[in-house]
């Protein structure tokens, strides 16, 4: 059996669903949103043959998983990481072991090659389920507004933006989840932070679009909270001339 690094390199194919990143050590860190796509690349000797089939085993603490591949080339396979809090996804972070293994009819199963692999903690990840249990939370999002004090500098917004929003796009929410809360006592018109006063409050575009297209989106956009400001006040207020468009289209 040999070393991932003499005989296959796991390399990471930008995507949007996934934030992956390749270390010199030839360790591959899939972040919490997982189901990024991985490249295999063979050893010469390695090489695909038309009758062998390739698959890769994530061995971790509790979980293992055997996940197929698919065959771009002579050495070169692809297939999708498991993905982190799914159902059949990884259940903790975690550095498991990975093997690639080859099959081929009338012989058994051997493993080609090993290395480390690695589940890591999104913080994009982490805000945006926070955010997504918030909804309806006064407590909650009244403390969000401290954001806007010690917010990320501009040039980080973009950033922030997009991981948050693809954080968001890979949340399994409940069915019955809505932009104002589930709970209907508060939909009575009353003074109220929402999700969409967060998003707007920051700058963030992606986010509102999300939030727009869920349940309660938009109606979140009349909403007044303490101040008397709604998200389209607030876009207008800051400045935020793409937002308001955004809003008001």
């Amino acid at each position: 059996m040999g070393n991932l690094s003499e005989d296959f390199y796991l390399v990471q194919r930008k995507n949007v669903v996934c934030s992956c990143c390749l270390e010199q050590t030839s360790e591959l860190k899939q972040y919490q949103k997982g189901d990024c796509v991985l490249t295999v690349l063979l050893a010469e000797e390695d090489k695909v043959e038309d009758d062998v089939v390739f698959y890769l085993v994530f061995s971790g603490s509790t979980l293992h998983h055997c996940a197929s591949t698919r065959k771009v080339s002579s050495d070169t396979l692809e297939t999708i990481a498991p993905g982190f809090e799914r159902e059949i996804g990884h259940d903790c972070c975690e550095t498991v072991k990975v093997q690639l293994c080859a099959s081929k009819e009338g012989l058994p199963t051997f493993v080609v090659a090993e290395e480390d692999f690695s589940f890591v903690q999104d913080e994009a990840y982490d805000a945006a389920q926070f955010l997504a249990t918030s909804a309806g939370n006064q407590q909650a999002l009244n403390f969000t507004r401290f954001l806007d004090h010690s917010g990320p500098p501009s040039g980080d917004v973009n950033s922030l933006d997009e991981k948050v929003s693809l954080a968001f796009r890979h949340l399994k929410l409940p069915a019955e989840w809505n932009v104002l809360g589930t709970d209907q006592t508060l939909h009575d018109g009353g003074p109220r932070e929402t999700l969409m006063h967060f998003a707007v409050r920051l700058g963030l575009l992606r986010l509102t679009w999300f939030l727009l297209q869920k349940p309660g989106g938009r109606g979140a956009l009349s909403v007044h909270n303490q101040e008397g400001a709604t998200p389209v006040s607030l876009a207008l207020e800051r400045g935020y001339h793409k937002l308001h468009q955004l809003l008001t289209e």
